[in-house]
């Protein structure tokens, strides 16, 4: 599939968290800080587009210096972001501790009941991208250990990308899941971008050809894949290196248990800087799912179903909806047999769902 070179990010809207959240630290975060901490400070740190973030410092019951992660945000989109988050990092943590922050708590303030926060352990981070290698290999152990508890698809709160809750009911089969989230997605981009009807055809054309062509072949004729949990959102906006480890950090985490290669459809689209040579590095630790052959256009899919949300987030902004709009061309076309088409080519049963 031809490259499109697609959006630069969109950071064209103000934070609409007051800082001043940020200029104490409330008395429902402190009673979550460890017993005998001492605050010393709060200050801003780093940058986020729906919340505030501030680094609480302390010192400890023993004397030593620790730090806190504060992130704040409101209302009660704001209130879903931060436990979605707070599930979704204590869910990564158990299994990969050395690639995430420990997840404290998350709450609401004292101060102000429609006010909310998640509060983690504080890593400092270098401004590099992680090491390709190590990263990928610590993201697919994370995958390999963590099977969903019940063999199906979904998670057991909602969480959110970016301020847009996704599908996470449990689900018996991959299809059938991302049907319905990227189905939802389509209908939460329309709403906010309004109505085309090109792109109206395109996404019924995705959802009768091209999903049934690109996922059924993974869960017949013998195939077999297992729902694995995700971070959900990995770019080089929620990755790092943590200096006192140099080893690679993930956060902001969105998680659901889905397909493994879901992962990695962040890592497609080229005004990303983490980019194709992780996608190579991930698959020398975790095989590519078979058919291998469909492994591109199962990521371009994926991708879609990530840059239609992307264009849900930016209303009034098209550029996102242009892009997706040529992928789902390519797809539609390259498709146009579906998956009944692929099966009898190959002399394999057609499955019907």
């Amino acid at each position: 599939m031809a490259i499109t070179v697609d959006p630069e990010p969109v950071w064209d809207q103000p934070n609409d968290v007051p800082e001043e959240w940020i200029e104490t630290v409330d008395d429902n975060v402190a009673t979550k800080l460890p017993e005998g901490s001492q605050i010393k400070g709060i200050s801003p740190y780093g940058a986020s587009y729906w919340t505030r973030t501030a680094e609480i410092e302390t010192e400890q019951a023993d004397g030593t210096p620790r730090s806190f992660f504060l992130k704040v945000t409101q209302n009660e989109i704001g209130k879903a972001m931060v436990s979605g988050e707070y599930e979704s990092m204590k869910a990564l943590y158990s299994v990969s501790p050395d690639l995430t922050p420990e997840p404290i708590a998350w709450g609401t303030f004292a101060a102000a009941d429609h006010v909310h926060f998640f509060l983690c352990e504080f890593v400092d981070m270098t401004d590099d991208l992680p090491d390709v290698e190590t990263s990928m290999k610590m993201l697919a152990e994370l995958h390999a250990k963590s099977l969903s508890p019940d063999g199906k698809y979904g998670f057991h709160v909602p969480t959110l990308q970016g301020t847009v809750p996704q599908f996470v009911e449990w689900t018996e089969t991959w299809e059938d899941f991302f049907t319905k989230s990227i189905q939802l997605v389509f209908e939460n981009e329309e709403r906010s971008q309004g109505s085309d009807r090109e792109v109206q055809n395109l996404c019924k054309e995705t959802l009768a050809k091209v999903i049934p062509r690109l996922l059924r072949p993974l869960e017949t004729g013998g195939r077999r894949i297992e729902p694995h949990l995700i971070h959900g959102d990995i770019w080089d906006g929620n990755t790092s290196t943590n200096v006192a480890t140099n080893l690679p950090v993930i956060y902001d985490a969105t998680s659901i248990y889905a397909h493994n290669e879901f992962e990695l459809a962040p890592l497609r689209p080229v005004r990303h800087r983490m980019g194709k040579q992780y996608v190579k590095a991930y698959f020398r630790h975790f095989p590519i799912s078979p058919p291998e052959e469909d492994q591109d256009d199962r990521n371009a899919l994926y991708c879609l179903r990530w840059d239609m949300n992307c264009s849900t987030l930016y209303p009034g902004n098209l550029r996102y909806r242009k892009m997706c709009t040529e992928v789902m061309k390519y797809l539609v076309q390259k498709y146009s047999d579906g998956y009944e088409g692929w099966a009898k080519a190959r002399g394999e049963e057609i499955i019907s769902r």
